[in-house]
């Protein structure tokens, strides 16, 4: 079974690839937490898989929540992440192997794949060219493929690549990031909106609502920027921080 959280599609599609190779049922993580009362049921000696982006060095403090709040019928034999990444994870294996540890399971292993750059909300930030872009979905199956025999071998492998300056990010830049820098105030909609509610419909956290048909964002928001990369018009704005710079989803690739 692979669990997976996706904002802009990037993780899903590495979810759907890797289940595809494994022969696994793929679900959104915070749909399957938030729908099941029940303990989600594992047969025996079944893999459990979670497959995320890395935001800021780290895993998504909503995964992390999930993770937490997630019921499981038994202690899953096998279990492993993986994560897509614009460039480097930093610490994500060491922050994600704790979380694990704390529900008393124990993760076996975890690697990363090379994504899309999607994050556009600080000055210097933008999506890769065009070019770039493709060069990375094109390497992606190859990864996958790669990662796929090592979890049908249930290896116990680390292979992320943390980058530079590992604990700096992740430890210290990550922390003052996520309570200064994560805020959905700033979104709004720009006068061309054409009210088609596509925003509403891809949000992961259904926080989104149209409200005399403009987009209204509430606070649960994991700022994937799903609403923003999707929406067809470029209309969605974070404050002043998006205006000239670009849109990316993997079904639309250069």
């Amino acid at each position: 079974m692979i669990l997976y959280f996706s904002g802009v599609g990037n993780s899903r599609k590495v979810a759907e690839c890797a289940g595809k190779m494994l022969g696994e049922t793929v679900f959104p993580l915070t749909e399957v937490v938030g729908n099941k009362r029940d303990a989600l049921v594992l047969q025996a000696n079944e893999a459990l898989g979670f497959v995320f982006p890395v935001y800021s060095w780290g895993p998504p403090a909503v995964v992390l929540g999930a993770l937490e709040r997630l019921h499981l019928s038994s202690i899953p034999a096998y279990v492993y992440f993986i994560c897509t990444c614009g460039d480097d994870t930093g610490k994500t294996a060491d922050i994600f192997r704790k979380a694990v540890r704390h529900k008393g399971w124990e993760c076996h292993a975890g690697f990363s794949v090379t994504m899309p750059n999607t994050y556009v909300c600080l000055p210097g930030f933008n999506v890769d060219s065009s070019r770039l872009a493709n060069l990375k979905l094109n390497s992606m199956k190859g990864r996958v493929e790669f990662v796929a025999s090592c979890i049908r071998n249930r290896e116990r492998k680390w292979d992320c690549h943390e980058g530079a300056f590992p604990r700096l990010k992740s430890y210290v830049i990550r922390p003052l990031f996520n309570r200064y820098m994560t805020s959905p105030k700033p979104f709004h909609a720009e006068d061309i909106c054409i009210s088609c509610g596509k925003c509403e419909q891809v949000c992961p956290m259904h926080n989104i609502r149209l409200v005399d048909r403009r987009p209204v964002w509430g606070a649960d928001c994991a700022l994937c920027l799903a609403c923003y990369h999707h929406c067809p018009k470029h209309a969605v704005a974070y404050g002043g921080m998006t205006r000239g710079k670009g849109q990316f989803t993997p079904e639309k690739k250069g």
